[in-house]
C-alpha cells in the first residue's frame, strides 16, 4: 500500500512507474504494433467516462478483452481507418499503489494527452485516470486490466489510437 503513513513496495511502484513511462514513450512514438504488449493475453483495456461509471453505467467507448482484439484495432487502424493526422504526447503522473492480494497490484495514475495537429496547434485531448490492475510476470509488469476512465465524455475529435 502507498500513501502517507502506508508502506509502500517501492520495487514495485518503480517497475510500475517506468512501465507508464514506456507506455507512454510506445504511443507517443507511434509505435502502436508493440501496445498489446503491455498486457496479458486475457487482459482488458477499456475507456469509460467517469460520468457512466459514477452513475453505476456499463456503457464503454472502448471494451477489448484480450490482446488479439487490441492486434485487430491496431491493424485497422494502420490498413482501414482514417484519421487526423496528429502527435499524441502522453503526460503520467501520480502512479501510486493502492493495495496488493493474490500477486495482483491494484494502481492508479492521472494522465493527460496533448494533441498536435498537422498545422502545429496543440491541444488538451483528454484527461483522466488510469485505474490498472497489474501482475508481475518474470519480474516485468503487465496490465491484467487498464481502465481508461475519462474526466469527459466529451472528446474533441475522433478517439483513434490508445490513450
Amino acid at each position: 500500500m502507498s500513501g502517507i503513513g502506508l508502506a509502500v513496495d517501492r520495487d514495485a511502484l518503480f517497475a510500475i512507474e517506468q512501465m507508464n513511462k514506456a507506455y507512454a514513450r510506445c504511443l507517443d512514438d507511434d509505435r502502436l504494433e508493440e501496445w498489446p504488449d503491455f498486457f496479458l493475453d486475457d487482459a482488458r483495456y477499456l475507456i469509460q467516462s467517469r460520468e457512466n461509471r459514477d452513475a453505476g453505467l456499463y456503457g464503454y467507448i472502448l471494451y477489448f478483452e484480450n490482446r488479439a482484439m487490441m492486434r485487430d484495432r491496431i491493424k485497422s487502424l494502420r490498413i482501414a481507418n482514417y484519421y487526423n493526422l496528429h502527435t499524441d504526447r502522453h503526460l503520467i503522473t501520480n502512479v501510486d499503489i493502492l493495495g496488493v492480494a493474490d500477486g495482483v497490484y491494484d494502481a492508479r495514475a492521472n494522465y493527460a494527452v496533448i494533441q498536435t495537429d498537422a498545422e502545429g496547434r496543440s491541444d488538451l485531448f483528454s484527461a483522466g485516470e488510469y485505474v490498472d490492475r497489474i501482475v508481475f510476470r518474470n519480474g516485468v509488469p503487465k496490465f491484467r486490466e487498464r481502465l481508461v476512465l475519462l474526466d469527459t465524455s466529451n472528446i474533441v475529435g475522433l478517439l483513434a489510437v490508445p490513450l
